[in-house]
């Protein structure tokens, strides 16, 4: 947030919002459009000058997608896009506490310590302040432990969260909790039979690529369960371009196209607690940079190896990057094309907190959403949004339904039918035993909320017939 005059003496964010709005001007202004598209420094024609960085003209420019800068202004500008994007949509407030994604890679450890580097300025301005009205925004960091589903062998998994451990506690002050969960733990606070059960509900699904799809909604829920128990009011995911554009590319083959806009926003206010990508508009091969420059130790890949297709997006995607290294970013830029939904912004409030400028900044950057046709009913598995035929069929059907199971599968999107639900119907009702309460409640809510409004409608249907017959 920024405060309006020009002798504010409060700590506010002021210097950070002017500088990334800079950042934004300059880059508009500096770049220029290349054949295929993609954007690119002007070069100097004089050959004495072609090696140097564009920017301070003093230290030789790096290779790469900003071929033109050095190391050290390539740091600045990357950080400038991750400050942007912070300040226009309204990520982070003197007053949240925010909670960081991390696993380890490269992403999450980048936006660790950018969000660890604002931490850090706002607390000296905090101290350097008089009346200190603005408090500092607090940071916890969270590690979804996997291993009782891993296919990598137990001990590197306890040496990456020693790795991980390390990393978080060697951040200077403000301090940062670590909250390292298993992922069995999104069942109950009760371990018996956790990890069994779990084992047991992978084991039960046919398709690789469901398996691997449900095990990303369990880490989701896990996020939001360690968030909302701890007091978060934001959770913050390193999710770049390059994940982004195999994320558009898998969800299309796997026909998630109507609820793609909803995954690749800035923000997503669908889940009780948002979530934001402040690291959106960055490359990994960026990011990657960024940790060499700085020795910003990661930890190795905790994924394993996989078969399905997001594994065989990911590699094409890859590819497609060698090939021309703007092509992630074309991915992502022709997807931006699709109308987001009415939760991609945070919900504006009245909160005196929020300064003017704040909610400027947030009607200006925010996108528009199609909010005459906002979609209520959502997956009790993934999440994501029912398109019109899913909505009409579970209207439909719902009289139908016998058992829970049944409620649930009718409530399911077509892409979690097909790759995750299985098959035959006997299956169907120890599958449903077997899922997390989280998503039984989530199925049991809006099946609640939609008879809610089917006798709405009837009401509505009788008191018109009524009125009429008078």
């Amino acid at each position: 947030m920024a405060c309006t005059t020009g002798v504010c003496q409060s700590g506010c964010y002021k210097e950070d919002d002017d500088e990334a709005m800079e950042f934004e001007r300059r880059s508009e202004s500096a770049t220029t459009t290349t054949a295929n598209g993609s954007a690119s420094l002007p070069v100097k024609e004089d050959s004495d000058h072609r090696n140097l960085c564009f920017k301070c003209k003093v230290d030789e420019a790096i290779t790469g997608d900003e071929a033109h800068l050095c190391l050290g202004c390539f740091r600045s500008s990357l950080f400038g896009k991750f400050k942007f994007s912070v300040t226009s949509h309204d990520m982070i407030n003197p007053f949240d506490n925010i909670l960081v994604a991390f696993s380890g890679g490269p992403s999450s450890r980048v936006v660790l310590q950018f969000v660890h580097e604002m931490q850090q300025k706002a607390q000296r301005n905090f101290d350097a302040s008089r009346d200190r009205s603005l408090p500092v925004f607090g940071v916890g960091v969270a590690f979804i432990d996997e291993t009782v589903i891993s296919s990598i062998p137990s001990h590197e998994y306890e040496k990456a969260i020693q790795d991980i451990r390390l990393i978080v506690s060697s951040l200077a002050p403000p301090e940062k909790k670590l909250h390292i969960v298993p992922i069995e733990n999104i069942y109950s606070l009760d371990s018996k039979g956790e990890t069994s059960r779990l084992k047991e509900l992978l084991h039960a699904i046919d398709d690789d690529t469901g398996k691997e799809d449900l095990v990303h909604h369990l880490h989701m829920m896990s996020l939001q369960k360690i968030a909302l128990d701890n007091g978060y009011n934001k959770l913050v995911l390193g999710s770049c371009a390059s994940r982004i554009a195999c994320h558009v590319i898998s969800a299309t083959v796997k026909g998630q196209g109507y609820s793609l806009p909803a995954d690749i926003q800035y923000v997503d206010a669908r889940w009780e607690i948002p979530v934001v990508l402040p690291l959106r508009d960055c490359l990994i091969q960026e990011l990657n940079m960024i940790c060499s420059h700085d020795s910003l130790k990661i930890v190795k890949q905790l994924d394993g190896s996989g078969s399905g297709i997001n594994v065989l997006v990911s590699s094409f995607v890859t590819l497609l990057q060698k090939e021309n290294p703007s092509r992630e970013r074309t991915i992502v830029r022709t997807a931006e094309k699709l109308t987001p939904f009415h939760f991609n912004r945070l919900p504006e409030t009245d909160d005196p907190n929020n300064h003017v400028s704040s909610r400027r900044r947030h009607k200006k950057f925010n996108p528009k959403s199609n909010e005459s046709i906002p979609s209520e009913l959502f997956c009790p598995i993934c999440n994501s949004p029912l398109n019109k035929v899913d909505s009409e069929r579970l209207k439909s059907n719902l009289r139908h339904c016998e058992t829970s199971a049944d409620i649930l599968g009718i409530s399911c999107c077509s892409s979690c039918q097909f790759q995750i639900l299985p098959k035959k119907s006997s299956s169907k009702e120890h599958f449903y035993s077997l899922l997390p309460q989280p998503m039984i409640d989530r199925a049991k809510y809006h099946i609640s909320r939609d008879q809610d409004l089917l006798r709405e409608q009837i009401k509505d249907f009788l008191l018109s017939e009524d009125e009429n017959g008078t």
